[in-house]
């Protein structure tokens, strides 16, 4: 919950406008702001406070308790200019809330962390426990000197820009082990506890059972990702109980998918009794991994609970982002925080130049030049495959004509694939044109590079007796001229010669230039691969110098217009 606070009626109003955003997230507190922020610093796990910076910090210095321990503090001034992280920047969550409040409230975020202020990862914003110097190691990284990163297994990590070697060190493991002096553990979410139990299993000697396992194995509880178990346990208050005290699901599988599994240590007392020769091995097992502690039962007697210990590889990651059409503005946030997100990026060169100032440090760039599709989605997906965090780029929207569907082709589900949509360049181009796509329309490639001419145009012929508004992609180039003229032909045996065509080249860049002719002004020789070219239907129009598509056949007057050739 995020707690409210203001001492004026124009913090007030912010307040409340903060407070309509954000109704199952916000709590407004109200009377003295002294005891209105007491109230909310013990209640909340974080605060906006409407308020000046000197006035918050002096009333929030008695209540200080530790960076673990205190919520996460945003101050916003009176004026709504400026929406200040003030404590708790990573852990309590701090910096991305005045993003935010920034965001929503039209003010700038103020974020004064060193490693955000350089564009570093924090390493306590991993997403993954960590412990240790992690203030030493994370000025060290600030510094530039070598810090080395040893990872016992590969994980799906944001960049870091670490050397092979260096007097501090950032270790990943999930074993059980004390952080050097100069070190930082990250622990990864790697281990899956399979457990068994019987009706009525004491919470105490099931989480007892679990813990004595992972200590005498080495093995950290704080990379514990979920306990296991089969479908007819999933109530189990013992399981249940010991989840919630390690803070993990509960996964359950049905005990026809636990059968399944070949187990080394196979049961008959689970078979009869829920179906399955063995629940806390398979159960840990069914994900894949290395069974790095077969099953063993509890101390108590008899018995009531089993557990086994697996290790699973990292999946690796696969962000598959568009870029839109050029323009910064046009970049979508998610877009930014994938490229920032992944520790290798692939794309082509040119694309990369656009957004190569938002990567992190430590972010492994693989670019190649035109003709190398094929090559980067399979480079982008050997990468995740070994388990890294990988960004693949394309401009507009990588599904549309880009690097999607490539990429996907060659990915299985051993990889996590998340798809990042982008403004595309007809949809671009439209919004410059006006309003071309206000009815059904079709988008069509004219290279004839990866699908036949015949195809194509059976396509083109199919969008023109449908009367379909068309946007050509890849509309000419210098070694493949006449495309666009027999495009244009098919479409004017179906559509007028007044039909409104659009013409945009490198929509939304500073270069960028359009403009609006017809299906017989239009020059061919005057298009190239950078433009985008929309021919309108037989009910388009040009108002105002602009495209218009009505939505129907029919105007804003109400008057039914017949198709020219109708007429």
């Amino acid at each position: 919950m995020i707690g409210l606070i203001s001492a004026t009626a124009a913090g007030a109003a912010a307040r409340d406008r903060l407070a309509a955003a954000w109704p199952d997230r916000t709590r407004v507190y109200e009377g003295p702001v002294g005891e209105a922020l007491r109230s909310a610093f013990a209640e909340c796990e974080q605060l906006v406070c409407f308020l000046a910076t000197g006035a918050t910090v002096r009333l929030l210095a008695p209540l200080l308790a530790g960076k673990a321990a205190d919520p996460g503090v945003v101050c916003v001034d009176e004026g709504g200019r400026f929406a200040v992280s003030l404590l708790g920047g990573h852990g309590g969550g701090a910096n991305e809330l005045a993003r935010e409040v920034g965001e929503l409230l039209g003010a700038e975020p103020v974020v004064t962390t060193a490693t955000d202020a350089v564009g570093l990862a924090g390493l306590d914003t991993l997403g993954l426990p960590c412990e240790g110097a992690v203030a030493a190691v994370s000025r060290a990284l600030l510094d530039g000197e070598p810090v080395a990163l040893a990872a016992e297994s590969t994980w799906p990590l944001p960049p870091l820009p670490v050397s092979p070697q260096g007097s501090y060190t950032i270790r990943l493991t999930d074993r059980d082990v004390e952080p050097g002096s100069r070190e930082v553990l990250l622990r990864p979410p790697s281990l899956v506890v399979g457990v068994g139990a019987s009706r009525g299993a004491p919470v105490d000697e099931v989480l007892g059972l679990i813990q004595e396992t992972l200590r005498e194995a080495g093995l950290s509880p704080r990379s514990v990702a979920e306990l296991a178990t089969v479908d007819a346990k999933s109530k189990e208050p013992g399981i249940l109980g010991a989840a919630g005290r390690l803070g993990v699901p509960v996964v359950t599988y049905s005990a026809e998918e636990l059968a399944a599994v070949e187990v080394p240590n196979p049961s008959a007392a689970p078979l009869a009794a829920v179906g399955t020769p063995s629940v806390a091995e398979a159960a840990a097992l069914l994900g894949g991994g290395e069974l790095l502690v077969p099953k063993r039962k509890s101390d108590a007697s008899p018995a009531m609970a089993t557990c086994a210990v697996v290790r699973r590889a990292g999946r690796g990651r696969l962000a598959v982002v568009g870029l839109g059409p050029g323009a910064r503005d046009l970049l979508t946030p998610r877009a930014t925080a994938e490229l920032r997100r992944a520790s290798v990026l692939v794309g082509l060169d040119q694309y990369v130049d656009q957004i190569r100032d938002l990567l992190r440090p430590g972010t492994r760039v693989l670019e190649s030049g035109l003709g190398a599709e094929e090559e980067r989605a399979r480079t982008a997906v050997e990468q995740a495959r070994l388990g890294h965090a990988v960004a693949l780029i394309g401009s507009g929207d990588a599904g549309v004509y880009a690097m999607a569907s490539p990429a996907l082709a060659e990915a299985s589900d051993d990889i996590e694939v998340i798809g990042v949509p982008g403004v595309t360049a007809a949809l671009a181009a439209a919004a410059i044109l006006g309003a071309p796509l206000g009815h059904d329309h079709v988008s069509i490639s004219l290279s004839d590079l990866h699908t036949p001419w015949e195809v194509i145009e059976r396509r083109v012929r199919a969008a023109a007796e449908a009367d379909l508004v068309v946007t050509f992609y890849n509309p000419r180039s210098r070694g493949r001229d006449w495309q666009l003229p027999k495009a244009l032909g098919i479409l004017a045996e179906h559509r007028a010669p007044t039909t409104p065509v659009g013409v945009v080249r490198n929509a939304s860049r500073p270069d960028g230039s359009s403009r609006v002719s017809t299906l017989a002004g239009l020059d061919p020789a005057s298009v190239d691969m950078m433009t985008v070219v929309t021919v309108g239907n037989t009910a388009t129009r040009t108002v105002a110098g602009r495209m218009v598509t009505p939505r129907g056949y029919r105007w804003q007057n109400g008057r039914s217009e017949q198709p020219e050739e109708t007429r």
